[in-house]
C-alpha cells in the first residue's frame, strides 16, 4: 500500500508488496499521454491522407518516441519510488506540464517539421527525471550510484537535445532525423548503464501492469476510427454499407489486438525473460503498431465518406495492416518466441504475413484483415493451452 511521506524525500519501493496497482496520480499522467499519443496518431492520419506518407512515419517515430519515453521512463522510477507525497506529486506535475508542450508540439512537427516546442516540452520531462534521480540517490544509499548514473545521463543527452535544436533546420528531413536517431540511441542508453550498476528495485506485477494500460491508451485509437466510420455511415449520401462494414473490421481488429496481449500468462514475471529492458523496449513497437492502425483506419475511413483528401487506396490498407503486422511481430519478439514451446511460438508470423498480403484485395482488405486478427487469436489460443499442457 502507498504511504505518504508529507514533504520528506522519498526511499525505495519494497519489490515485493502485495497488492501493488497503478495510483490515481499514474492514472492521470496516463491521461496526459493520451492527448500526446492522439496528436501523433491524427498527424499519421492527415499525412498519409495528403499523400506524404514517408514524411508522416518519420515525424510520428519522434513524436511517439520522445511520449513513449517520457512514459517509460516514469513509470519504472514510479514502480522503485513512489511515495506519493506531496514533493513526488509535484515534480510529476512538472513532469507532465512537459508532457502537454510535447503534445502540443506534436501538430507543428507535422506541419513543417518544427521540433522546437516539442523539444522544450521533452527536455522539462526529463529534467524532473533528472530530479527525480537526485532525490532517490540521496535516501536510497543502496543504490546511490544507479541513480547518479541515471542523473548524470539524463542531463548530458538533454544538453544533446539542446544543441540538437540549435542545429536543427526544418527544411533538412535527413539531418533532422540522423539528430533525432543520435539522440534516440543516447537516450536509450542510459537505463542500460545506470542499471549495471545495480538494479533498481521495481516490482513486476506493477510494471506490467503499467505497460498493459499502455496498450488499453493506444488501441483507443482504432476505437475512435471505428466510432467515426459509424457517425459517417449516418450523413446522407454516404457509402454506409461500406462504412458499417469498416467500422466493424475496426472493432474486430481492436479486440483481436487486445485478445492477442492480455493473454494468460504474466510475461514480465516468467523466468524465460532474459531482459527487463528487452521486454519493455519491444513494447514501443506493441505501442506504435497499435497507435498507428488506428491512423490507417482513419484514412481509409475518411476515402470512403469523402471527407477530406482521397489516399489511394493500397496505400490506406497497408497503413492499416503493415501496423498491425508490426504489432504481431512485436508480441511474439517480447513474448511468444519465449513463453510458447515447439514450432507454435512462432504462430503470430505467418498470420502477420498474411495481413499485409491481404491489403492488396482492395475493398474486401480490412474486413478479410479483421478475419485474419480473429484466427490469430484462435491459433494462439491453440498454441497457448498446448504449451501448458507440456509445461505442466
Amino acid at each position: 500500500m502507498t504511504t505518504t511521506h508529507g514533504w520528506r524525500p522519498f526511499g525505495a519501493r519494497d519489490p515485493h508488496e502485495p497488492n501493488r496497482v497503478s495510483t490515481p496520480l499514474e492514472l492521470l499522467f496516463d491521461l496526459v499521454i493520451v492527448i500526446a499519443v492522439a496528436d501523433a496518431a491524427t498527424g499519421l492520419h492527415h499525412a498519409i491522407a495528403e499523400g506524404h506518407a514517408m514524411m508522416g512515419v518519420t515525424t510520428f517515430a519522434m513524436g511517439f518516441f520522445a511520449t513513449w519515453w517520457a512514459w517509460v521512463n516514469f513509470t519504472w522510477f514510479a514502480s522503485a519510488y513512489d511515495s506519493d507525497g506531496p514533493i513526488y506529486r509535484l515534480i510529476t506535475c512538472a513532469i507532465m506540464a512537459g508532457a502537454l508542450a510535447v503534445a502540443a508540439g506534436v501538430p507543428r512537427m507535422f506541419a513543417g517539421i518544427d521540433l522546437s516546442l516539442a523539444i522544450v516540452g521533452y527536455i522539462v520531462m526529463r529534467l524532473g527525471m533528472v530530479v527525480f534521480w537526485l532525490i532517490a540517490a540521496r535516501t536510497d544509499p543502496r543504490h546511490r550510484g544507479t541513480a547518479i548514473a541515471y542523473a548524470v545521463g539524463i542531463t548530458v543527452v538533454q544538453l544533446y537535445w539542446t544543441v540538437a535544436l540549435l542545429l536543427a533546420r526544418p527544411a533538412d528531413l535527413r539531418a533532422v532525423m540522423a539528430l533525432f536517431v543520435l539522440g534516440a540511441v543516447l537516450e536509450i542508453a542510459v537505463p542500460i548503464i545506470a542499471e549495471a550498476r545495480g538494479r533498481t528495485p521495481w516490482h513486476h506485477h506493477h510494471v506490467a501492469e503499467r505497460h498493459g494500460l499502455f496498450v488499453i491508451i493506444v488501441l483507443g485509437e482504432v476505437l475512435l476510427s471505428s466510432a467515426a466510420a459509424f457517425t459517417y455511415a449516418d450523413a446522407p449520401g454516404s457509402h454506409s454499407g461500406q462504412l458499417v462494414l469498416l467500422a466493424l473490421s475496426a472493432l474486430a481488429i481492436t479486440f483481436a489486438m487486445w485478445w492477442l496481449y492480455f493473454s494468460q500468462e504474466g510475461p514480465l514475471d516468467n523466468q524465460r525473460f532474459g531482459s527487463a529492458f528487452r521486454w519493455s523496449y519491444g513494447h514501443a513497437l506493441i505501442y506504435a503498431g497499435g497507435a498507428a492502425t488506428g491512423a490507417g483506419f482513419a484514412v481509409v475511413i475518411d476515402a470512403v465518406a469523402g471527407a477530406g483528401h482521397h489516399a489511394d487506396p493500397l496505400v490506406g490498407n497497408l497503413a492499416v495492416a503493415i501496423p498491425l503486422a508490426i504489432y504481431m511481430l512485436a508480441l511474439w519478439l517480447v513474448r511468444d518466441r519465449l513463453v510458447l514451446t515447439g514450432a507454435g511460438r512462432h504462430v503470430l508470423l505467418p498470420f502477420a504475413l498474411a495481413i499485409v498480403a491481404a491489403a492488396h484485395l482492395g475493398e474486401a482488405a480490412l474486413p478479410v484483415t479483421a478475419l485474419l486478427a480473429m484466427a490469430a487469436v484462435v491459433a494462439r489460443s491453440q498454441v497457448h493451452c498446448r504449451s501448458v499442457g507440456h509445461n505442466g
